[in-house]
Parts: structure tokens; C-alpha cells; sequence
């Protein structure tokens, strides 16, 4: 194979695998596990969120909501797809990278991560039984009482 023709296949391939594992992330068995919601304690008044302001309370760059409440963000494992995709939507960053950053926190004394839950289950009861707390479930996850949904917004 002459050494021009090597150069475009070792380019495309990557490309066409790309283009493979989108259209595989498509499908809607897989878009349902890692679709999330941003969810509220109920007795929120805030109806949107802005990703800017939601990655800035997740990082507790922002300690509060945009009305002076108290923020308590509260996160799904790192090995959760859930997670994964919440990160990469919200912070544009990879849940490695923000685990970097949380241990850069933690070592220079600044702050400490939020609290993980184990399940959108346990999520819910956290945001369901603490005023001010936000957190981050798959979109098929039965909510229940007391908890509101956000909608997101591109600011």
C-alpha cells in the first residue's frame, strides 16, 4: 500500500470509529441510562438553571443559588455513566478531570467534593430530605414528592 494511502486509512479509521460510537450512543436504550435530569428539593423556588451556574455549584465555585439559598450539590460515583454524562454536558470536562480538581481542592485545604450518593434512589431521598440541595438522576428515574425537575439553560 503505497504510503499516502496508509496516511488517509490511519486517518479515517479513527474518524469512522467515531462516527461508529455516536451513532451507537444514539440508540435509545443506551441515550435513556445516560440522560439525566437536574433535580431540586421541592420547596425550591427556582424553575431553569443556567450549566454555567450548575457547574459552579458543583464545583463550589458558588456556594449558593442565584436567590441567595444555600446550594448542597450532591453527585453520583465517578463510575457511573449518569455521571459521566453529567459531567462531560455540564463542566465540558471528563470525571477525571474533575476528580484532579477535587483532589487539588482538597490538598491545597480549600474545599472538599460533594457528598456521592450511590444510586438516583439515594440521590433523591439526600435532595428530597434536604432544603437547598441539588443533585442529578436519569431521566427515567421516578422522582416521587418533594422533588422538582430544572430545566437547563445555555448561559
Amino acid at each position: 500500500m503505497p504510503k499516502l494511502a496508509r496516511l488517509v486509512a490511519r486517518l479515517c479509521l479513527p474518524a469512522g470509529a467515531a462516527l461508529l460510537l455516536s451513532a451507537t450512543a444514539s440508540r435509545p436504550a443506551l441515550a435513556q441510562q445516560t440522560s439525566f435530569v437536574v433535580v431540586v428539593n421541592g420547596a425550591n423556588l427556582m424553575s431553569s438553571i443556567s450549566r454555567s451556574e450548575l457547574a459552579a455549584l458543583f464545583t463550589k465555585k458558588e456556594q449558593s443559588f442565584s436567590d441567595g439559598t444555600p446550594a448542597f450539590p450532591v453527585d453520583l460515583p465517578d463510575d457511573d455513566p449518569v455521571h459521566e454524562a453529567f459531567t462531560q454536558a455540564v463542566h465540558g470536562k471528563s470525571p477525571r478531570a474533575i476528580r484532579s480538581y477535587w483532589q487539588q481542592q482538597i490538598f491545597s485545604g480549600r474545599n472538599v467534593p460533594p457528598p456521592q450518593r450511590s444510586s438516583d434512589d439515594q440521590v433523591l431521598a439526600y435532595v428530597r430530605s434536604t432544603v437547598g440541595a441539588i443533585g442529578y438522576v436519569r431521566a427515567t428515574a421516578r422522582l416521587g414528592p418533594g422533588i422538582k425537575v430544572l430545566g437547563l439553560v445555555a448561559r
